[in-house]
């Protein structure tokens, strides 16, 4: 697990670098807080001072690379030497495919992703959610996921988001032991037909793993299944956030009828896994 040093220094590099830039850095921080072990994480300190940092995120075979330098320490080597370290990490652990993430407005990420060996992948947009008066959510009801759900929720993972089913079962028990995330069942007429997860970390409410059954798709259940779950994170005062492709016409034109309003660009990069090396 990260230790109190550790979380206090990535959290204050990263407002150095969000102020720096004006941008805001993609840090997953409800899996940083729930890290059982301490191989995806490398640090560059200055004595008491974390200078560079960089982490991986694994989601079944896929794993994800963000980091951040000092402002005053780039161009310096520190988050390429960050980089060979993290290779040996994701080979020995048998990842199959490999995406950098950075901020879309960032151009010392620009600068860096221009001399690496890899292709513009997608982007996704970070939304929040801003006062909107909501509806009624009449007809649907979402409880609580329990064990029973696995193969419903990781089969609808596969389909939405495509995954192999080994991948979603996979990512499914990675998600079992984060104690700050709750995970919903979409229910028409006692039917599952959708899921959903919240993640309340420090001062937001972040929810991912939106999905509904394809046959039941554009009928509204999931605009007030959105609604049902801004409604309910209103009384804790969380910012409410959730990601969302760019090119997700669908999935984006949703969220912003129900208030969600786009932030932050975050541009995705594929590393041939062929070019990993130990």
């Amino acid at each position: 697990m990260l230790t109190a040093k550790q979380i206090k220094g990535i959290q204050q590099l990263q407002q150095q670098c969000e102020q720096c830039e004006t941008i805001e850095l993609k840090l997953n921080w409800e899996m940083l807080q729930e890290r059982k072990e301490d191989s995806l994480d490398f640090f560059i300190w200055n004595e008491d001072e974390l200078i560079a940092y960089l982490a991986l995120y694994g989601f079944g075979s896929t794993v994800e690379v963000c980091g951040m330098v000092k402002p005053e320490e780039r161009r310096n080597g520190h988050f390429s030497n960050l980089w060979i370290q993290a290779q040996q990490v994701i080979v020995d652990k048998g990842f199959q495919k490999v995406l950098f993430n950075a901020p879309g407005t960032s151009e010392s990420a620009k600068g860096w992703m221009s001399d690496q060996p890899c292709d513009y992948s997608f982007s996704e947009f970070h939304m929040h959610w801003h006062q909107k008066e909501l509806a009624e959510t009449e007809n649907i009801v979402l409880r609580e996921a329990t064990p029973e759900d696995k193969a419903f929720e990781t089969a609808l993972d596969a389909d939405a988001f495509f995954f192999s089913l080994e991948d979603a079962e996979s990512y499914y028990n990675e998600r079992l032991s984060r104690e700050r995330e709750c995970r919903y069942i979409i229910e028409v007429a006692e039917t599952p037909i959708g899921k959903i997860r919240v993640m309340r970390n420090l001062d937001e409410s972040y929810l991912s793993g939106f999905a509904v059954i394809s046959e039941c798709r554009g009928k509204g259940y999931g605009g007030k299944a959105l609604q049902w779950i801004v409604k309910q994170e209103l009384p804790t005062g969380n910012i409410i956030k959730l990601d969302v492709e760019t090119q997700n016409d669908n999935a984006l034109k949703l969220y912003e009828r129900i208030g969600f309003v786009q932030q932050e660009r975050q541009d995705y990069y594929d590393v041939p896994l062929a070019l990993v090396t130990k």
